[in-house]
C-alpha cells in the first residue's frame, strides 16, 4: 500500500458535513443522464458518507460501498447499516472489486483518484461492473494548491483523468470545474 492513501486513524475527518460540497448529491444527479438505479458502487467509500445520501434518495437501489480497508467496512457495518440496511459494506483490493460484470448503473469516486497506485487499472475494472450505459463519475481535488487536501504532487489534472477514462473504453466524458477544490468528471460505459 502507497504512502498517499488515507490514513485510517483519520476516520472522523470523513464525516465532516462540510465534505458534502464536494460531491452535492443534486448537482452530480443534473449532470447524469440517468437517474433510475438498482445498483451504485461507491469505489473508496471510506465511512459511506457520500453513500448514505445516495441510499436515502434511492430506497429500492442497493449500493455498494467498497473499500480497501477492513477498518472503514466494519465502521459502516456498525454505524451506517443500522440505520441504512440498502448501504453494503464490501472490502475490496486495490484493483478488483468483487462483484460481477455488468451489475451496476452508476459507480462513483469521491477524493479517492489521487490515491490510486494504478488508476488505468481501477478504471478498467469500474468499466467492467458497470452495465451498458451505466455511468462513472470521479471527483477528486484540482491540481492546484488549496488549504485542505492531499499534497498537490499526487493530484491529477482534470485532463489526465479523461485519457485515463478513454483509455479505459469510456465515451461521453463531460468534465465540470464547478467547486473550488474539487473537478467532476462524469462518462458513460
Amino acid at each position: 500500500m502507497s504512502s498517499h492513501k488515507f490514513d485510517v486513524t483519520k476516520l472522523n475527518k470523513l464525516n465532516n458535513p462540510e465534505r458534502i460540497k464536494d460531491f452535492p448529491l443534486d448537482f452530480i444527479l443534473g449532470k447524469l443522464q440517468n437517474n433510475e438505479f438498482n445498483v451504485i458502487i461507491d469505489l473508496g467509500a471510506g465511512t459511506g458518507f457520500f453513500s448514505i445520501p445516495f441510499a436515502s434518495r434511492f430506497k429500492a437501489c442497493k449500493i455498494y460501498a467498497c473499500d480497501i480497508s477492513v477498518t472503514m467496512i466494519d465502521w459502516m457495518k456498525d454505524n451506517v447499516v443500522p440505520t441504512h440496511s440498502n448501504i453494503i459494506p464490501l472490502k475490496m483490493e486495490e484493483n478488483n472489486v468483487p462483484l460481477h460484470s455488468e451489475m451496476a448503473d452508476l459507480l462513483f469516486m469521491v477524493n479517492l483518484h489521487h490515491e490510486l497506485d494504478n488508476p488505468e487499472q481501477i478504471l478498467k475494472e469500474s468499466y467492467r461492473v458497470l452495465k451498458s450505459k451505466g455511468s462513472i463519475a470521479i471527483s477528486d481535488w484540482r491540481k492546484e494548491v488549496s488549504e485542505r487536501g492531499p499534497s498537490i504532487d499526487i493530484r491529477y489534472e482534470s485532463e489526465e483523468v479523461e485519457v485515463q477514462l478513454k483509455t479505459a473504453g469510456f465515451k461521453n466524458i463531460r468534465i465540470f470545474k464547478d467547486f473550488p477544490n474539487n473537478f467532476l468528471i462524469i462518462a458513460e460505459k
